[in-house]
């Protein structure tokens, strides 16, 4: 991957990135006074003093410190290897709709495919503990939208990301491929058990991006700035399970506030993993069951023609994850909660300890799709399926389906 400036400019650009007490918003403007970083290094004080403050312009005036000058060589040196880049915005992939936000990064360290930066982009973003149902359809719909052209913008976390990135990857590195942002350094992988899909989005030419330097590990205040990030570089976001307060509804702000679409999949009035989606919906955010729907929102803004088909999302990809953790290590214990509900008091939920349990979602589900979902032979399945419907756990639909019952309670 080839770094369009010279290790002299890059090296400017990184203790721009750097330097402590100015944020990215002060370090654009600063830019539009100095053009790039190498000429604000370059002015003297009295230069810098007219414009900053006292401590800010003597700190910009002096030599560059030695730790600064060990971590400055270190990426450079890490940007010469192959595949491999430092994206500035005087890169000529630095992405367009990124660089319209207020605080825009400075660098961008980047792994792999840096040409998806061009394309048009969207992000699936989501609860980290999904239900089953939401990472099918998380999959889902990545599959479909990469299939069209797109790019599916994620964080590689567990849950609704790690399904995306998947998605995405199953349309074929040929199609709009994936793109995962950190809140970590570009060279580390969190979480770390998710070090094979990392690989797996490397060499099927997709791109981890990142902001933060070289061996940052994740701390909470990084991941805000990481879905800022994953809002700017797309045209829009689509929700498929969040909670009320979770880091999806506010990349979802953030893209309202950038002047991007939100899209929120809605679920069961039942799961707590559908207010969000559904709080969405009823602010403003488009309802939507198939990518289709999302197609048909974004045509206008689209950069070139896609073969738009009505296919609902469980026709597109019906149940095809496996799911790791079905639930057989659970014991039958008895679990206290807060009501959300003023005056309810405190609840006891009874959790059964079926090997199944975790399978079923808050939508119907059919005996062949929790077989494939679960790997049981028929004859365990259906043992567990009666254990579960006799103690109240589950209820039988029509055409052979099964959905969680209503939770039981003991006061």
């Amino acid at each position: 991957m080839q770094n369009t400036l010279s290790d002299e400019a890059l090296a400017a650009w990184l203790r721009l990135s750097l330097q402590p007490g100015i944020g990215a918003i002060q370090a654009h403007r600063l830019l539009q006074t100095f053009d790039e970083p190498s000429a604000l290094y370059q002015a003297s004080y009295a230069t810098l003093r007219s414009i900053l403050s006292a401590p800010l312009a003597a700190q910009l005036a002096q030599p560059l410190s030695l730790d600064g000058a060990k971590y400055i060589e270190r990426a450079l040196r890490w940007a010469h290897e192959p595949g491999q880049a430092l994206v500035t915005p005087a890169h000529p992939f630095y992405p367009e709709r990124l660089r319209q936000v207020p605080d825009a990064p400075l660098v961008l360290y980047a792994r792999g495919a840096v040409r998806r930066l061009e394309q048009d982009a969207l992000a699936i973003v989501g609860a980290r503990n999904a239900t089953p149902d939401g990472l099918d359809h998380a999959q889902a719909f990545a599959l479909y939208l990469a299939q069209q052209g797109f790019a599916i913008v994620s964080g590689l976390a567990h849950g609704i990301d790690a399904a995306a990135h998947r998605g995405a990857l199953k349309a074929g590195q040929e199609h709009g491929g994936t793109i995962a942002v950190l809140g970590t350094g570009a060279d580390v992988v969190y979480p770390a058990s998710h070090r094979a899909l990392a690989d797996s989005i490397l060499s099927a030419d997709g791109l981890i991006l990142s902001e933060f330097e070289l061996g940052r590990p994740a701390l909470a205040a990084h991941f805000p700035k990481r879905n800022r990030i994953v809002a700017g570089l797309s045209l829009g976001v689509v929700v498929v399970e969040a909670a009320l307060k979770s880091g999806s509804l506010i990349t979802a702000r953030l893209a309202v506030d950038m002047g991007r679409e939100v899209f929120a999949i809605p679920g069961s009035i039942h799961s707590p993993l559908s207010r969000g989606p559904h709080t969405l919906i009823k602010q403003g955010a488009k309802l939507v069951e198939s990518g289709a729907d999302i197609l048909s929102e974004l045509q206008p803004s689209a950069t070139f023609a896609r073969n738009v088909t009505k296919a609902s999302i469980p026709e597109v990809l019906q149940h095809e994850l496996p799911l790791s953790g079905q639930g057989n290590h659970l014991a039958v214990n008895t679990t206290t909660v807060s009501s959300a509900a003023p005056g309810l008091g405190r609840l006891q939920v009874l959790i059964p300890s079926s090997p199944i349990w975790n399978a079923i979602g808050y939508d119907p589900i059919t005996e062949e799709q929790l077989q494939r979902r679960t790997g049981l032979a028929p004859a365990q399945l259906q043992v567990e399926l009666f254990t579960l419907e006799l103690e109240g756990h589950i209820e039988r639909r029509g055409h052979g389906q099964f959905v969680r019952a209503i939770a039981r309670t003991a006061c």
